[in-house]
């Protein structure tokens, strides 16, 4: 469990997965900085790191590893500044945010680091890190107002409970008015983006049909006249096709259903922040692959027309899951009309 108290092992999953994900062209210099940086070569992983970003200046993987290069040496503006750069370069990715986070916390600045984790999880709400680091936040926070309130009343019972029970969560048995300005929040650093590995999921228990026993057929004794034919149907507007493209994808994901899901996407969707759609489904496969179960929803609908052939869909979209209590994210689908069916070219969150 990755978590503000536990950054070695944090930083161990970071590096194996980052050998894995590199670029063919550059795998080896990625992979060589990310051993040095492993081994307490910091200065020479940024090296090989600077090498790369040379010939493909946004690669994300390499300048996150930068970040925790500088991260590692103690240059803590120089890698606020790396990650501060990639949310803005690749604002869908969840871990940059989680990082600026890290980097607040062990500065104090627990607000801040509070507003960066809540935007990883605006992000990607089933992001299960943020969420645990967000929680060690409001711990903090918790403790800090406890402080305060003793400070103004040392002998009120119910904040010392409280204290000591948030310091049982967090650590720490300074005196309760300086408990939380001198400690120092450990480091957690979080994975690569995209790059944690999810696990697979468990082999749903077979279910036994019922037995349903067999009903005699009625006997009729008049002959019943034929029913009137129905009337046809008038054809389907674009909105209701586009419309139900959102909402069998939603259900698709809902379900769990990996390969349906990606089958609403065309062949020409934009993956978010450059990725590959090879890295891309990957990911999208672990994501929806780790919980038990996910419930999506698409709320107020507003579908756009461009020609007959182009859409968008903005919506409220309702997220939950074994893992994530509720979550709710505005969210654009744009669409294309292609072979006869609406596909999903390109997704954004937020307005």
């Amino acid at each position: 469990m990755t978590t503000f108290s536990d950054p070695r092992k944090a930083l161990s999953a970071i590096f194996a997965a980052l050998l894995t994900m590199s670029s063919a062209a550059l795998a080896d210099d990625v992979q060589d900085a990310a051993k040095l940086l492993k081994s307490g070569q910091p200065q020479q992983a940024l090296e090989r790191v600077n090498k790369v970003l040379a010939a493909k200046p946004k690669d994300a993987q390499a300048r996150f590893l930068k970040g925790l290069i500088f991260a590692e040496q103690g240059s803590t503006k120089d890698a606020t500044d790396v990650f501060l750069q990639l949310t803005k370069d690749y604002p869908d990715l969840p871990e940059p945010y989680n990082n600026l986070a890290v980097i607040y916390a062990s500065q104090g600045q627990y607000d801040k680091a509070r507003s960066a984790l809540e935007q990883s999880i605006r992000t990607h709400p089933s992001y299960a890190t943020a969420y645990e680091n967000l929680g060690d936040v409001y711990a903090k926070l918790a403790s800090q107002a406890y402080d305060k309130a003793l400070q103004i009343d040392s002998s009120n019972p119910a904040a010392k409970n409280k204290l000591a029970l948030v310091r049982e969560l967090v650590g720490g048995n300074a005196p309760a008015a300086t408990a939380v300005a001198t400690a120092k929040p450990p480091v957690v650093v979080a994975a690569a983006p995209t790059l944690t590995p999810a696990p697979a999921a468990k082999e749903p228990a077979k279910v036994e049909p019922a037995k349903v026993e067999p009903v005699k057929p009625a006997v009729v004794a008049a002959v019943e006249p034929k029913p009137a034919p129905a009337p046809e149907k008038p054809a389907a507007s674009p909105n209701a096709d586009i419309l139900e493209t959102v909402n069998g994808w939603a259900k698709a994901w809902s379900a769990k259903n990996v390969d349906a899901y990606l089958a609403y996407y065309g062949k020409d969707f934009k993956a978010p922040g450059g990725e590959s759609r090879a890295d891309w489904e990957k990911a999208r496969r672990a994501r929806i692959s780790a919980p038990k179960s996910i419930a999506v929803k698409v709320e107020a609908p507003k579908v756009s027309l461009s020609g007959d052939s182009q859409a968008s869909v903005t919506f409220r979209q309702g997220y939950q899951s074994d893992v994530v209590k509720s979550a709710v994210t505005t969210k654009t689908l744009v669409l294309t009309r292609t072979d006869g069916r609406w596909v999903i070219q390109q997704e954004r969150v937020g307005n």
